[in-house]
């Protein structure tokens, strides 16, 4: 069966329609065809128009269905496109040879030119990187730029650069602190920003206050010897809870806590004092110092504390944040580690992700600076006796 190419078919029509529906058995006879296959043709393209003729494989298509047809190809595209730069942008941030490496890890699913244009790396450079050997500099570049880069999300982008800086050295890294701050600026990492919080405390009661015997001596050479605590509300989907802490001064570590739904010193510092008790034993004497917050100095939890023979009061000056500013402290980075630039949990959800955050991430793997970098856990291991 003889064929014939599109253009042909396409002139042909339009002959036929220049020359008048009377006049085809003769057009046919001129340019060698039958008088069947033109009105079949002219029939196609009445109907199909720019998409006649397709060919084998290719099915005619309505200018409708062209459309359609090529607005699904984009949307593959952009799909394609998508994902390539989810998977891909943060190895283009590293430099060029973790840009090379992931083109070649990811050929067989990617056209390399895809690659390439989505990534907006140039053929030239892709191809001449894939010659170059790597330097032993280049090389420990690129090991620190994924080190630092899987620490900064292991600790859920909780940490600067200085702190960066002492888990890469812990890890065996002798790197600076300044090294990592410009990795970091390279790779487009920042630590969650804090900001600041209301108070909770309600100062103004007739109820027992005592002088602030602590009087800022924040730094303590031995555990169970000053205590600090206070209070602080976490929003939640379904209104408000209450975190109460117990900070042992000595190595920073909360002692106790609890989590509540109202501000009763039932709810709130009693049982975190009982946790704290329970924690670590009180042989010596103790400074308790909190503010004047009605939780702390009402008649039910002043004669808890008072049943210890070794327990001395301290208080906060009124309205003198600074005067407890190791627990300000902590409420301030909790607050910024944990809950902001995330979406309001269940009150559920928040006391799974509080304890969490005090017992296996605060106590155990945060590194603080009043420690020299070092975690809860390492420094009780060397100080505590």
């Amino acid at each position: 069966m003889k064929t014939y190419e599109r253009a042909f078919k396409v002139n042909a029509v339009k002959l036929s329609y220049e020359r008048g529906k009377g006049q085809l058995a003769c057009l046919a006879r001129e340019l060698g065809i039958s008088p069947d296959n033109l009105y079949k043709w002219r029939k196609d393209f009445e109907k199909f128009g720019a998409g006649s003729f397709s060919g084998a494989g290719h099915p005619n298509l309505t200018p409708e269905q062209a459309v359609i047809r090529e607005l699904e190809r984009k949307i593959k595209d952009s799909k394609i496109s998508l994902q390539i730069l989810k998977r891909g942008t943060k190895y283009v941030s590293q430099g060029k040879i973790p840009s090379k490496n992931f083109i070649e890890n990811n050929k067989s699913e990617f056209t390399i030119a895809k690659m390439l244009t989505v990534l907006e790396v140039s053929e030239t450079t892709y191809y001449r990187t894939k010659k170059q050997e790597l330097t032993d500099t280049e090389s420990r570049v690129i090991l620190l730029k994924q080190e630092i880069t899987s620490i900064y999300y292991e600790f859920k982008r909780r940490y600067g650069c200085f702190k960066i800086t002492r888990e890469l050295q812990n890890r065996g890294f002798k790197i600076k602190n300044s090294s990592v701050k410009k990795y970091m600026r390279m790779l487009g990492l920042r630590r969650k920003i804090k900001r600041k919080f209301k108070v909770t405390t309600d100062s103004f009661h007739n109820h027992y206050v005592v002088p602030n015997l602590l009087n800022r001596e924040f730094k303590v050479n031995d555990p169970a010897k000053v205590w600090a605590s206070d209070i602080t509300y976490i929003q939640t989907v379904k209104g408000f809870l209450y975190l109460t802490i117990v900070m042992d001064l000595f190595d920073r570590k909360i002692v106790g806590w609890n989590l509540s739904s109202n501000m009763s010193t039932k709810a709130t510092t009693l049982p975190s004092w009982e946790m704290a008790v329970n924690s670590r034993k009180i042989t010596k004497e103790l400074i308790f110092h909190s503010d004047r917050g009605v939780q702390y100095a009402n008649k039910l939890f002043t004669n808890s504390l008072d049943s210890n023979e070794f327990v001395k009061r301290s208080m906060s000056r009124r309205e003198n944040h600074a005067d407890n500013a190791v627990c300000e402290s902590f409420f301030t980075h909790f607050k910024a580690e944990l809950l902001v630039g995330n979406k309001l949990l269940s009150r559920k959800q928040m006391r799974i992700e509080v304890h969490e955050y005090i017992e296996n991430w605060y106590n155990k793997k945060r590194r603080h600076s009043y420690l020299g970098y070092k975690t809860i856990e390492e420094f009780d291991k060397f100080n505590l006796i």
